[in-house]
This record gives C-alpha cells, structure tokens and sequence, in this order.
C-alpha cells in the first residue's frame, strides 16, 4: 500500500496530540440529523484508513463509473464499537464543484465489497470549503446512526446499524463523497484496517486508550499515529 505525507507527523507528536487533547475543551453532546456529535473516547476498539481514488467508483448497477480525474480521498476512521462512536478526519484534494445527493450528507461509508455498489450505513459533515483548495471534515459521531435514504424495507439505511458490523468485515466497506458532477462518486476506497500501537485490533475488544497511541510499525502502514497527532492538535488550535 502506498503511503502518502498528507498532514502526518511520526513519533513523539503522536503522543504529544493526545496530551494535547486531555488538556484542550472538550465537544459537546449535541444531536444532529445523522447521529449525535460526541467528545473523543478514552478508548478506541479498532482504526481504519481509506485511499479513495476515481477509479474505484462504480454505479448503482455497480458499472465502473469513474469520478474526478486527479482527484484523491484520506479518510481515517477510529471506532469504539462498545459505545458505538466512530471518529472521523476526512481530506478531499482535486474536487470541484457542490455536493449532491439524496442522503442527509453527501459523504458516508457504505456497505458493499469493491467494485460493487450498496447503501450508505453512516453520513457525515461534507468537507469545506467548498472550492478548489483541500476541504477536511473532522469530528466524533455516536449512534443511532440515520442517512436520510430509505431502503428495500422502508427504513432508513442507518438504521439500527452497528460498527461491529465494519470490524467484522472492513473490506466490505467503502467510503466516498457525492458531487453535482459524480453523482455515483467522486472519489472512492474500500475500508483497510490499520494497527493500533502496532496490535491488531477489532471485534469489540478494548485495545488502546487515546493517550497511548504512538508511533507505528510495519512496512507500507499509513502514519496512523501522525494523523491522530495532527487532529487532536488542530481540534486544540480550533477550539
């Protein structure tokens, strides 16, 4: 897997952001349309990245599609499937235009193996600014999780959806924003998971606490911890 040097910071940075964090102002509960926006945990149960690119999509016939040309995705997700919050750092590089979709939000994950289509499980905050220049999207959301898209059954495809569900089976997984443009995908990747502190993680089992999470290991790993670094300092700068 190609690693990419987007924003990311190795070593002692890593633990100096979740210092940082235990220091800052934390979020408050506050409920939206697509689940109820929640401080970072003390734990995290697994991690995952995402590398979305145009030639991933496909359409809801699951037709290859391709989205932006040039165009490029970095999501980092972190679960706590115990008290159900994901947290999210989205970055969307080369993408033009509004979004547009019939969903709450124009960017989710949603469920369904590469190169087949399927229905968005979680929506979340589109990035900004909208414009030429890079737009990031970051913050912690906690189920119950709505979409605002109704499926075969009448309910909403959020709908009593549990992130045990994508520790099970990341790779059965895709994130993607929607644009005017490409409407099936601007953009889209498959869920890849990644180390905590080095230990495989997931299927429910705490693993890591926010303030341990340090450097790395392993050839073509994307610097997870650099990421954490810079979220948890930026979230600090913005508050």
């Amino acid at each position: 897997m190609m690693t990419t040097p987007r924003r990311r910071t190795i070593g002692a940075g890593a633990t100096l952001g979740a210092a940082v964090l235990l220091l800052s102002p934390t979020m408050a509960q506050a409920s939206t349309e697509t689940g109820t926006e929640v401080e970072w945990p003390e734990e995290f149960t697994s991690a995952f990245t995402v590398m979305a690119t145009p030639d991933q999509v496909v359409n809801a016939e699951g037709e290859a599609a391709p989205g932006q040309e040039g165009a490029t995705g970095d999501f980092m997700f972190w679960i706590n499937s115990e008290e159900e919050v994901i947290c999210y750092e989205i970055t969307l590089e080369g993408v033009t235009g509004g979004y547009e979709s019939p969903a709450l939000t124009a960017t989710h994950i949603h469920e369904g193996a590469a190169g087949e289509s399927g229905p968005p499980r979680i929506a979340f905050p589109d990035p900004e600014p909208i414009g030429d220049q890079p737009r990031t999207s970051s913050g912690c959301l906690a189920g119950p999780f709505m979409t605002g898209v109704e499926g075969d059954d009448g309910a909403d495809t959020g709908e009593g959806f549990s992130l045990a569900e994508i520790e099970a089976d990341p790779a059965g997984y895709y994130a993607d924003p929607h644009t005017e443009d490409f409407v099936p995908g601007v953009v889209r990747g498959q869920l890849m998971q990644v180390p905590l502190d080095g230990v495989e993680t997931g299927g429910g089992g705490m693993q890591q606490s926010s303030t341990q999470i340090g450097v790395f290991a392993g050839a073509g790993v994307l610097a997870l911890a650099g990421a954490s670094a810079f979220m948890l300092i930026r979230r600090n700068q913005t508050s």
